[in-house]
């Protein structure tokens, strides 16, 4: 017990530190629970022990989780909504990477069909861990890139479902394949007829009555109680534990407390995603990765070559190139699902424990490299083409003598509608890739990124502009911008929007040319109304 204490102890300190140290530098913290699992397999000598059964469990279960809450975001309204996306997009990518990679490993590497199927099935997979978040910290989820690259992903989470379930027919050698797929599409349909009929009340009836008591507690074992119940279940019926959880997390999400559970479950998934990766990290035989690292390395490179160009081409009937080259890095890597699905090869004796390992390291880093071309996908993109949708990197524009309108919210609409209604010259600047998008949509010339910045300023050619309209709300970034502009062109005509006589006193100091006070000139217009009715 001790013993088991101190790798614990030593486990917990060797990630923390690892993980500061990453996150200085933008790194997934995934890569910081392998690193340690590798660190301490190494000080422990785990490599080719057989009694980390605990421990893979455990990490098992972290997937579990993941599918859980990737279930809680699929809920069959929004499946209905983005169908073609997901399904047409998701479909053709994931069939044309798996066959050619198929072919490949069949003929050039003369591997047996069976491991050629899984490593098809699992390099076709990208990371949902990894690319995910970005999309969403980045607000990059918004944009035509964003959207696919999510409706791919969303594809390839259902379609780990059936690749798990293959793995399970792929290693049972006494059933003919006609009687296991029929026991498949036999049990899968009583679970699924099960769960989204009383399963669906009971869980129902869980969470119903564990938020009436008003006890934080009782609320999150009640969502344990029914991801453990739906993965158990599912796995007593010759299924994977994911199969159950991801069902549950689909009958959660069409009820009114799908976000609630969502937040309360994430540290837990994320701590036992983290007990994963270091499962994974203990199978890594560093001297092993080193002397088959160019094997690795190249690979990996032709891996991710397949799946960039597959996607490339795919997104360029939809999307410009930029977005296309955006979507091809984004989802070019192979995924953290490929570790469930080449461990569970490995522990049913579908691939070689020599196999297994070696794409274990070639999906470890595609994981390290992964973060990397995420955080500089404009940057590569840039390479290629020109676009506007990194913040403050824009191309000087050519116009002069025109209006700025900063900020489009309800009002800069409005006042974009009035500018374009008197045919004036004006663009668009707004740090809301959103807002952004939608101003493009209505066909208006508008960029994101922030006015306060140097770059941002000269490209827009503040110097030659006629007016510059704030329409921006809080009073911080109506001082920061006005003061920046006015820094780097002291004769800009600033018109600022205010809402009181506190704030117009607190921009007093500034040499703003004009303010118009919202409260006061809408009661103007309504006195103004009102006397032309009377």
């Amino acid at each position: 017990m001790d013993s088991i204490l101190v790798i614990i102890a030593i486990s917990l300190t060797i990630a923390s530190v690892i993980n500061i140290i990453l996150t200085k530098f933008s790194i997934s913290h995934i890569i910081g629970y392998i690193i340690t699992g590798t660190v301490v397999s190494t000080l422990f000598d785990f490599n080719g022990s057989k009694n980390l059964h605990s421990l893979d469990l455990i990490g098992e279960f972290g997937i579990v989780f993941l599918m859980f809450t990737i279930g809680l975001e699929m809920s069959f309204s929004k499946l209905d909504k983005m169908k073609k996306l997901i399904f047409y997009n998701g479909f053709v990518q994931m069939a044309f990477s798996a066959l050619i990679i198929f072919i490949i490993a069949l003929y050039a590497f003369t591997l047996d069909a069976v491991s050629s199927l899984v490593i098809a099935l699992s390099f076709s997979l990208s990371s949902t861990a990894i690319v995910l978040p970005y999309l969403k910290k980045s607000k990059d989820i918004v944009t035509p890139y964003g959207e696919r690259s999510v409706a791919i992903l969303v594809f390839q989470d259902l379609a780990v479902i059936p690749i798990l379930l293959l793995m399970s027919f792929l290693s049972n050698n006494e059933l003919s394949l006609t009687d296991v797929l029929l026991k498949t599409l036999l049990y899968a349909s009583g679970i699924i007829i099960f769960m989204f009929t009383i399963g669906k009340k009971i869980i129902a009836w869980l969470l119903h009555f564990s938020s009436k008591a008003r006890m934080e507690e009782l609320f999150l074992s009640s969502v344990f109680t029914i991801v453990l119940g739906a993965s158990l279940f599912a796995h007593e019926m010759g299924f994977t534990y994911s199969l159950g959880a991801f069902i549950a997390g689909m009958i959660i999400a069409e009820t009114k407390f799908h976000i609630k559970v969502e937040s309360d479950i994430s540290s837990y998934k994320d701590l036992l995603l983290g007990a994963f990766f270091f499962s994974i990290g203990t199978k890594i035989n560093i001297e092993y990765f080193i002397s088959h690292l160019h094997w690795v390395l190249g690979i990996l490179v032709l891996v991710m070559m397949i799946k960039a160009i597959i996607i490339y081409m795919l997104m360029r009937k939809q999307l410009n190139k930029s977005d296309s080259i955006k979507s091809a890095v984004a989802l070019c890597q192979v995924g953290e699902f490929s570790f469930a699905i080449f461990a569970l090869a490995m522990n049913q004796d579908i691939i070689a424990d020599e196999l297994g390992s070696f794409l274990i390291l070639i999906t470890v880093l595609s994981m390290i490299l992964t973060p990397f071309m995420v955080n500089n996908i404009y940057k590569i993109a840039s390479v290629f083409v020109v676009e506007y949708f990194e913040a403050d990197n824009i191309a000087t524009v050519k116009t002069t003598n025109h209006t700025i309108v900063c900020g489009f919210a309800v009002l800069g609409r409005i006042v974009a509608k009035e500018l374009s209604k008197r045919e004036a010259k004006f663009l668009i600047i707004s740090d809301n890739l959103q807002h952004v998008l939608l101003a493009r949509k209505r066909g208006y010339d508008a960029y994101f990124g922030h006015l306060d910045k140097l770059p941002v300023l000269e490209s827009l050619n503040v110097d030659q502009t006629s007016s510059i309209i704030i329409t921006v709300n809080t009073l911080k970034n109506k001082q920061i911008i006005c003061e920046s502009v006015l820094d780097y062109y002291p004769d800009a005509n600033l018109v600022v929007k205010v809402n009181t006589i506190e704030e117009k006193a607190a921009l007093a100091d500034i040499n703003i040319r004009s303010f118009v006070h919202a409260q006061q000139e809408t009661a103007e217009l309504l006195v103004k109304q009102s006397i032309v009715e009377f």
